[in-house]
């Protein structure tokens, strides 16, 4: 019998991903707070906080818009912040191998301290490992983070319902475009920054307009594509999007079409899909687009009873296709 093996699918944030979770962690895990969700929602002798942790094995750990320090903040100041939740604490990680340039490492620290200044969030523990030559590449970082929840206020994924419209907070698929055009010799010129932001100030808003928010998630690994797929899934319920609506830079869109890959299923670490009651997603839109890192945010499609667990794609012509369900590897080490 041929021996069952991880691959890099399994690390895309795609079905292969949550297979793993499921068959594997969940399995052996599993206990009442165990959450899909970007974090956990404890109460703690009645104090109430969201709990996140996230690996960062970025390749290459510099690029253009941020670097894997800048990253490893952004990304779980995001995942608590997708739950309504202000980050107070972040502890952090290493692992470094041998020889790595010490002014590099600085560099990241520094990266580190200026994201988390921005936000308001305090490092206040962490590790130090030094692997051998060639057992990691460069640097890795673990980040984990608890923020104080905001009362009265609770998003999940299983929380979508028909009728709900459907915004991203930003344009999509620049980062994972960055990632490409950074590692690969591809020879095409094209002016791409990742949009690697901290997002806390951006839910804050939010929250300030309205406490009717049904979903919002970080649209890092498999794009947006996959946290609609995650969304439709566990809500029960099906996603309308509209081509025309989707907000793609034009230098990604032009990769994409050399390249043949869709900017929905790329990477993002600053831009959240949040989905809200119609009568709301007005004024969300509105507040995001006076935000430092929302100024592209768009209502992109709805939340429908049809086509449960799909996503359709209304085409700039009028046709609908269904999006692919994501799966397989499109880009490893992009987080």
């Amino acid at each position: 019998m041929e021996q069952k093996v991880v691959t890099l699918a399994h690390g895309a944030g795609g079905k292969q991903t949550a297979a793993l979770i499921r068959e594997v962690f969940k399995e052996h895990f599993d206990n009442p707070e165990f959450t899909p969700d970007d974090a956990a929602v404890l109460n703690i002798d009645g104090a109430k906080i969201a709990m996140s942790t996230d690996g960062f094995i970025v390749s290459p750990f510099e690029f253009n818009g941020g670097n894997i320090g800048k990253l490893s903040i952004c990304g779980t100041v995001n995942d608590l912040a997708c739950m309504g939740a202000k980050p107070e604490y972040m502890t952090c990680a290493f692992v470094i191998e041998e020889g790595f340039p010490l002014d590099k490492l600085e560099m990241i620290a520094n990266s580190m301290e200026k994201t988390a200044a921005e936000v308001g969030v305090k490092l206040v523990a962490g590790d130090t490992k030094v692997a051998g030559k060639g057992q990691v590449d460069k640097v890795f970082i673990t980040t984990a983070g608890i923020g104080r929840l905001t009362e009265g206020f609770k998003t999940s994924g299983a929380f979508a319902r028909p009728g709900d419209q459907i915004i991203v907070t930003g344009d999509v698929g620049r980062h994972g475009c960055t990632i490409l055009l950074a590692r690969e010799d591809l020879g095409i010129d094209a002016e791409i920054k990742s949009d690697c932001a901290p997002l806390w100030g951006a839910v804050e808003s939010m929250i300030e307009t309205t406490r009717d928010i049904h979903v919002i998630r970080d649209a890092t690994r498999g794009g947006v594509g996959t946290v609609l797929y995650e969304i439709a899934a566990e809500s029960g319920v099906g996603v309308r999007l509209d081509a025309s609506s989707i907000p793609v830079d034009p230098a990604v869109q032009g990769v994409c079409g050399m390249l043949g890959l869709d900017p929905l299923y790329l990477a993002n670490e600053g831009t959240m899909v949040v989905i809200a009651p119609k009568e709301a997603a007005g004024a969300l839109l509105e507040t995001l687009k006076k935000g430092k890192y929302t100024k592209n945010a768009a209502i992109i499609g709805e939340i429908t009873e049809e086509m449960t667990g799909k996503v359709v794609l209304t085409t700039a012509i009028g046709t609908q296709t269904m999006l692919p369900e994501p799966g397989g590897e499109l880009l490893p080490r992009i987080c």
